[in-house]
């Protein structure tokens, strides 16, 4: 999200800024809200609807459905295709960040790469930006469970040999590949609801802290993209056009300029596409490439990558105070536990700088404008 307000503008109330977030925003694991849980009839709603259900029901604008991909409803989603077990444990998560490496990050353009880009896009240096990472909770989580052993028994009936488990699998015009994708596209839907129901309480903290009008702060969509997720889409392979699935784990959606998928205000650039580091570097917004849908059908790393494991990184951060670290640097961490903050230690991920002159100079997507946090919230 970008914000009409500058670095000066919140230096001295970032401390607040960040509590409040806190206090708005449930974080964790097994976070929940109070105040919001889903009957089945609504929470079958949120499936079949995504962000529209959010939007419908008060949480944003209608202008934010354009900056979502696939403007925040993947089609296809069957709430039937959806354990018990799942639709119980994403009753009471819509709204809450969860755990693990999920954050929000209050931060600000330090360095602007691509200035007609960033024009187009309404960045500026020194504008304040907010980075919401969250998914579909522990709903997503349970359909993923219950999908694997789906999996491990379709890969046995097709005959389809795996040199990894992990790998489980079966065809898509299967009665499995099917129902999985039914099932997926409810959890896929469920995410881009919960972003869209926590950017709506962003806007309403910074509003509650700085005591400004929505038109004052100026708080609008930039762009939400998914990072795993299966896709039905065309590209040209040998010279010809194809449908196929295209499974992105640990990746990003990064189309060309012109591509009928993105926002009609983007076409000239590309989508955006949003490559977040560590709580102690940076972030980093970039656009989508020709290159990238000829070499990797349209897309682009997620993050940073981890080089340790959460157990080496509490390990490493043993009698350490991380986020007195972080305060010295200038950014406010709060988060839903000491373990969390210890696990999410900077130097437990790849330097973002290095990920992202990797994509840069490979052409399958470049650099618009990098973001320095203030303030982070860690689930």
């Amino acid at each position: 999200m970008r914000s009409g307000l500058s670095r000066k503008d919140i230096q001295g109330r970032i401390k607040e800024l960040v509590d409040t977030l806190f206090i708005n925003i449930p974080s964790g694991v097994g976070s929940h809200r109070k105040d919001l849980k889903l009957n089945r009839e609504e929470q079958k709603q949120v499936f079949k609807k995504g962000a529209k259900w959010a939007i419908e029901k008060g949480f944003g604008t209608a202008e934010d459905i354009e900056h979502i991909e696939e403007r925040g409803c993947i089609e296809g989603a069957d709430p039937e295709r959806v354990s018990e077990k799942a639709m119980e444990r994403g009753r009471a998560q819509l709204g809450t960040l969860g755990s693990g490496n999920h954050f929000i990050e209050v931060g600000y353009v330090s360095e602007v790469f691509d200035h007609e880009a960033a024009r187009t896009l309404g960045l500026w240096k020194d504008q304040v930006t907010v980075f919401v990472h969250t998914g579909s909770r522990g709903l997503g989580h349970q359909v993923c469970d219950d999908y694997i052993r789906v999996m491990m028994n379709a890969s046995r009936k097709y005959q389809i040999e795996l040199p990894d488990p992990q790998l489980c699998c079966a065809p898509i015009s299967s009665s499995e590949g099917e129902q999985y994708l039914e099932a997926m596209a409810c959890a896929a839907n469920y995410a881009f609801t919960n972003r869209q129901m926590i950017s709506h309480w962003v806007r309403e903290t910074f509003e509650q802290v700085f005591k400004k009008s929505p038109r004052d702060l100026q708080l609008g969509l930039v762009y939400d993209v998914c990072h795993n997720i299966a896709k039905i889409e065309t590209h040209t392979v040998n010279g010809e056009k194809k449908k196929l699935c295209v499974h992105r784990k640990g990746a990003t959606r990064a189309f060309s300029p012109h591509h009928r998928d993105i926002p009609i205000d983007y076409q000239s650039i590309g989508q955006p596409v949003l490559i977040p580091g560590d709580m102690g570097r940076c972030s980093y917004v970039l656009s989508g490439t020709e290159m990238a849908m000829k070499e990797t059908f349209g897309s682009t790393c997620h993050g940073a990558g981890r080089v340790m494991s959460r157990h080496q990184a509490i390990k490493t951060a043993k009698g350490r105070a991380i986020s007195r670290e972080m305060e010295d640097k200038g950014i406010i961490v709060r988060g839903a536990s000491r373990g969390t903050i210890e696990e999410e230690i900077p130097e437990a991920y790849k330097d973002i700088n290095d990920v992202v002159d990797v994509v840069h100079h490979a052409g399958i997507s470049l650099k618009v404008a990098k973001l320095v946090p203030m303030g982070v919230v860690k689930g």
